[in-house]
């Protein structure tokens, strides 16, 4: 073997090495010492959010996700820039409700009050999540700590990050497995979709001039679509919103499922894991057992949690979530 070669064979066994080396750092007691009551700080913080206003539930959630999907679990969704050209000022993040980055600023300032500079806004995202599906109904679960914020935060890197309304199974699976995430975890996280609503430009191309042969999404209820339409008519506000579970949408648990048999998906994204003979028999697993559902999401939140994390001395803890040190 080459110089060049022992070089290059050198170098990735670095890299793998430095991965898992920033997967070990992770561990559940990793404030134990610097900040042991954090998780009880940022429960306070969320809980006391939440009795302002339930969309801190869906936002939160969804800011973790979106967080996640685009560098990794870092806190860049967080940066807020003057120019407007930070993450979380892209197309696809603009539709984030401001409850969910409030309730990190604030707990984050929670936090700082008792343990300055010890917690990163990355974990205190991770706490706030868990404990946003908790306080929804859902169950409860161990979160992994120890991550750093990232340095990096470009409206121009989350294009074709994130998954859209309208993607197929082949489409959400090819992204869900850029991150290490399997077809189990992206049906288990898609039941997040239990809690929320979303702007009907979401999902209008399913009701109005669908397709030359159907003016509506023939995987949709008829008359689930009928109420959709009431809701949200042509070129109506952009501001109208509709929960995405028409059944229980302030509650984390499996009925969004129920519904993806009732052909009552709000997206194609959502009602594709039914319709697809190959995610159908996971779909009615979860609908037919809630135990099994809260498990498989669980390992989806804790599997999503380690995507692209910094630890160790990458990254940094930022004093302020909205900007960098």
């Amino acid at each position: 073997m080459g110089a060049m070669a022992i070089r290059v064979v050198l170098s990735l066994a670095l890299v793998c090495m430095l991965i898992a080396v920033a997967q070990a750092q992770l561990s559940f007691n990793f404030y134990n010492s610097s900040c042991p009551n954090v998780e009880q700080i940022v429960r306070q913080a969320v809980s006391l959010k939440i009795s302002q206003t339930f969309v801190t539930i869906p936002a939160t959630l969804r800011l973790f996700f979106h967080d996640c999907f685009v560098q990794g679990c870092d806190a860049s969704v967080m940066i807020a820039s003057p120019s407007g050209d930070a993450e979380k000022d892209s197309e696809d993040n603009l539709s984030l409700a401001g409850d969910g980055f409030d309730t990190v600023v604030k707990a984050k300032q929670a936090v700082e009050a008792q343990c300055p500079g010890k917690v990163s806004c990355a974990d205190i995202l991770t706490i706030a999540a868990r404990d946003v599906v908790v306080l929804a109904g859902g169950p409860y679960f161990a979160v992994e700590l120890g991550r750093r914020d990232g340095l990096i935060s470009k409206a121009s890197l989350v294009a074709g990050n994130l998954p859209g309304p309208n993607f197929n199974l082949s489409q959400l699976n090819t992204m869900f497995a850029k991150n290490n995430l399997t077809q189990t975890d992206m049906i288990a996280l898609s039941g997040a979709h239990t809690v929320g609503f979303s702007h009907c430009n979401r999902f209008a191309n399913r009701l109005y001039n669908f397709s030359a042969t159907s003016k509506v999404d023939p995987s949709l209820d008829p008359n689930y679509a009928k109420k959709l339409m009431d809701l949200c008519p042509q070129n109506v506000d952009p501001r109208v919103a509709v929960d995405m579970d028409p059944v229980s949408p302030k509650k984390m648990d499996n009925v969004y499922y129920q519904n993806l048999q009732n052909h009552k998906g709000l997206f194609t994204s959502d009602q594709v894991l039914y319709t697809d003979p190959l995610s159908q028999a996971t779909v009615s697993g979860f609908a037919n057992d809630r135990n099994r559902f809260n498990k498989a999401f669980v390992a989806a939140m804790v599997r999503l949690g380690r995507v692209g994390v910094k630890t160790g001395v990458v990254g940094e803890i930022r004093k302020d979530c909205t900007t960098f040190n």
